[in-house]
């Protein structure tokens, strides 16, 4: 009996061990991450949902009545990752796809606003080998008569839907196809992957697609590939499945390592520069690890695809062009040319929704020599380029070729390359760009750009006999401008949501916002109304955008049904100027600031920053007495911030200045060796828009007039010197003008190339509102003496979200005065100080009549000093 109830008893405890065995294995799952959690409510009531709501694909679709069935893309994802990659391919490239998508994940996974299916008995460990076999069996029981091509993806890959769709329609896909990046693991792992010498596998990363002939006679056998597998790599056993099922093996195709493309970088790959061979040719990319930068990727091909569609359009254009010029229509007439029927060529005119462009300029013929010139003077003449660029017109002859000639030969090269290498699938070769040996460019500013190129390219067929030869081609290209297109948008702008305060404030009400793609790229609601052509006109774009934080916006912002002028006329401007001794230079500008503004009552406050100058100590008490003058006559405008002594910082002035404005004040840092009118007050306040754009203007800087108008300088010895003083512009005693006008004409300059020059590499002079200054985090108050802080904050603002408005102002001039540069400087902001001297000397035309006329300078007799 003792023997007996011992049994009894161990029968009992193994009963109650399986019981409670399957009861865990019920209730309690591992999540996710490695601890296990018990299996919520959610997950006990979830009822799945219809398979063909969840994709969003109407019953009675298929592939012989859609053209959004031509491909399937089921992404493996994870729970971890649903609120990030998940969510960022849906936004982004899942939109695009010629078919559907859904995204598939552990059994208790759940994401609302995503087509997730979760697999029944299905956890997210690695390696995914039971998710992947049972999306495949679950993509052919659901939809498998539903769509002719079939994908396998993961969550950090990109497709590109439009090129995908052209590939897939080229592939007959009632055949077995079995086509990815085709691999068979490396030497080392070769033996433990127990692959034979002919077999292969498709490598899961960038992709794998499927025809529909393949999942047929794969998927009812994915159970047995399951129960028999050899190694923990999941798309070596698809592919060893595939294989044996549906009797293909992966495709072996030069062409999967470009279209299907895989970045060996990790987690730096497709974070940098975008403008590459590879990025453009591929299909998909993988890996995409940071999931922002899912949205970088988007925008950049959205972009492309912009581009394409401009250039097809400038196709057509000249299409029409040439026809109606073979019937004999003359250019004029285009616009309203009707074809037969009484339909007109172009029913909608300028300046109405879906106006298509002016056919003069859109359809005007690809042709160098579509600008003829009048005068010799006005002949724009070719720059040669080599190893560097040769030019006859600029001031350095020969020179480096500089970023953003390179940046555009590049692109001019990659898209030849692109348009060579077109037939390549057909013609069984691949023709690549070796290297530029010589070419020529120019650009006229009302047509284009021209260039001649000459290209060494290699040249290698794959098919047949293969070959590889080096070959030389001459391209002649023209990249022709087109109409210029003006978009009306407010002078305000709504805060950017990132702000502390206004995030704050969204808190406050209830409204939870994280920014998860800030600096990447927009929302995908605005991705919707601006990448969309055309979904929403631009007033729906932007109260789209405005409603969400409408009640934070000040009236003038919200769209109404009245009439109302955002009153950026009357905005007033805060000049904040920076000054140490000079007195007699800021009595000049006073008398400007008098003229311009306290005579005419200009919204302007000029705050002056003043610095005692150890070398001219009375210029200090001077220029007190000076400000005191104007303050007794009108009363207001100027503030003066006494510093004494301290050690002059123009970034610290200019804080200091700041400290005196408000948040929303705009401020305006100028020089006191600047003059300026009226126009200059008006452009300052239409070109800096808060929240959004900085304005730098590039101010025309005076060369030496010693050398302007010096005889050593204008002609050779001997010489008569003839000048050309062009009073007739500023002087017309026929029309009346107002005192405005006036005062303009006496603050502006002849600008001429012998005069001066538009200082481009000047960063001083900015207009910006005081509240986008301080979210870039101010100046560096390290920085003593001379320049640089200008450099560093214009390129703090360029890293920024705020646009850099950069334009030549004509209305801004720096008068000439020598340059003092204090070897006790920082070594950089010397050398800066030294090449400014060096530019405001006088022209190279100056410099070359000066050196003829001193042939001694050139060639120093022997001994010399």
């Amino acid at each position: 009996m003792p023997r007996r109830g011992k049994w009894m008893h161990l029968a009992a405890g193994i009963v109650a061990g399986v019981t409670l065995g399957v009861f865990l294995k019920l209730c309690l799952r591992p999540s996710s991450r490695t601890s296990i959690e018990a299996c919520p409510d959610a997950a006990k009531l979830y009822v799945a949902p219809d398979p063909v709501t969840v994709i969003g694909l109407r019953p009675d679709e298929t592939v012989e009545n859609s053209n959004s069935t031509l491909v399937f893309v089921g992404v493996m994802t994870a729970e971890q990752y649903l609120k990030t990659r998940a969510k960022a391919v849906f936004e982004t490239w899942a939109k695009d796809l010629p078919g559907r998508i859904a995204f598939f994940s552990s059994e208790v996974s759940r994401a609302p606003g995503l087509p997730l299916i979760p697999l029944k008995n299905v956890d997210d460990s690695y390696p995914p080998q039971k998710k992947s076999f049972l999306m495949l069996l679950y993509m052919y029981e659901k939809y498998g008569e539903r769509f002719e091509w079939f994908m396998r993806a993961d969550d950090d890959v990109y497709v590109r839907g439009d090129k995908l769709g052209e590939f897939l329609r080229s592939v007959d896909s009632t055949k077995p196809q079995f086509i990815g990046q085709a691999g068979r693991g490396t030497s080392a792992e070769r033996d433990a992957l127990a692959l034979d010498y002919n077999e292969n596998f498709c490598m899961g990363g960038p992709g794998v697609l499927i025809s529909r002939e393949t999942l047929r006679r794969v998927a009812p056998h994915v159970k047995y590939c399951l129960k028999h597998l050899y190694t923990t790599h999941e798309d070596v056993e698809l592919g060893r499945c595939v294989a044996k099922f549906a009797g293909v093996s992966c495709t072996w195709s030069y062409d999967m390592q470009t279209i299907l493309h895989h970045n060996s970088s990790g987690s730096a790959a497709y974070t940098g520069r975008l403008k590459r061979r590879e990025v453009h040719r591929a299909i998909t990319l993988h890996p995409v690890k940071d999931h922002r930068q899912m949205y970088r990727l988007h925008t950049y091909f959205k972009n492309l695809r912009i581009l394409d569609i401009r250039e097809k359009s400038l196709d057509l254009h000249r299409d029409i062009a040439s026809s109606l010029h073979e019937l004999g229509v003359h250019g004029d007439d285009v616009t309203s040319y009707v074809l037969p029927g009484n339909v007109s060529l172009f029913p909608v005119k300028m300046g109405q929704p879906g106006y298509l462009g002016n056919n003069r300029i859109l359809g005007a013929p690809i042709d160098f020599n579509r600008y003829k010139a009048d005068t010799i003077e006005d002949i724009i003449p070719f720059d040669f380029i080599s190893k560097s660029i040769y030019s006859v017109t600029h001031s350095n002859p020969k020179r480096r070729i500089e970023t953003p000639l390179k940046e555009a030969l590049d692109d001019v090269i990659r898209e030849v390359m692109e348009i060579i290498n077109a037939p390549s699938r057909q013609r069984g070769r691949v023709i690549d760009f070796n290297e530029l040996l010589y070419g020529y460019t120019r650009l006229q500013p009302l047509h284009g750009a021209d260039h001649v190129l000459d290209l060494l390219l290699k040249y290698r067929r794959y098919r047949g006999r293969k070959m590889t030869a080096a070959v030389r081609r001459h391209a002649y290209l023209q990249q022709s401008f087109t109409a210029t297109e003006i978009r009306e948008i407010p002078m305000g702008e709504p805060p950017p949501t990132e702000d502390p305060d206004i995030t704050e404030q969204l808190n406050a009400k209830g409204i939870n916002y994280q920014n998860d793609f800030e600096d990447f790229d927009e929302s995908n609601q605005q991705q919707n109304t601006f990448l969309d052509f055309g979904r929403l006109n631009m007033k729906e774009a932007l109260e789209n955008s405005l409603m969400k934080i409408h009640e934070n916006l000040p009236n003038v912002l919200k769209w109404s049904d009245n009439d109302y002028e955002y009153p950026i006329y009357d905005r007033r401007i805060h000049f904040i100027l920076p000054l140490m001794g000079r007195h007699q230079i800021f009595t000049r500008f006073m008398k400007n600031y008098e003229d311009v503004v306290l005579k005419s009552d200009e919204a302007v406050t000029l705050i002056v920053v003043l610095y005692i100058d150890s070398k001219n100590p009375l210029d200090y008490k001077n220029t007190e007495a000076l400000i005191e003058h104007y303050k007794g006559i009108y009363g207001k405008g100027i503030i003066v911030i006494e510093k004494g002594s301290t050690v002059f910082s123009r970034g610290a002035a200019l804080t200091e200045g700041l400290k005196l404005c408000a948040d929303d004040d705009l401020v305006f840092f100028i020089d006191v060796d600047i003059m300026f009118n009226h126009n200059t007050l008006r452009r300052i306040r239409i070109n800096t828009v808060k929240y959004n754009q900085v304005y730098f203007p590039i101010v025309f800087s005076e060369y030496n007039p010693e050398v302007v108008f010096g005889d050593d300088f204008n002609k050779f010895k001997f010489e008569p010197l003839v000048t050309d003083t062009n009073l007739g512009k500023y002087v017309d005693s026929d029309i009346a003008k107002t005192d405005r006008e006036l005062v303009n004409l006496k603050y502006s300059k002849e600008i001429r190339d012998n005069y001066g020059y538009f200082r481009v590499y000047g960063f001083g002079i900015m207009g910006i509102f005081k509240c986008d200054l301080l979210r870039v985090g101010g100046f560096d108050l390290s920085i003593k003496g001379w320049g640089y802080e200008d450099v560093q904050m214009f390129e703090t603002l360029i890293k920024s979200n705020l646009t850099v408005y950069r334009i030549a102002d004509e209305t801004l001039v720096h008068i000439f005065h020598s340059v003092d540069c204090d070897k006790s400087l920082e070594k950089s902001q010397f050398q800066m100080c030294l090449g400014t001297k060096a530019s405001t000397y006088g022209s190279q035309r100056h410099m070359n009549y000066y050196m003829l006329n001193h042939p001694d300078v050139l060639w120093p007799e022997k001994g010399a000093s």
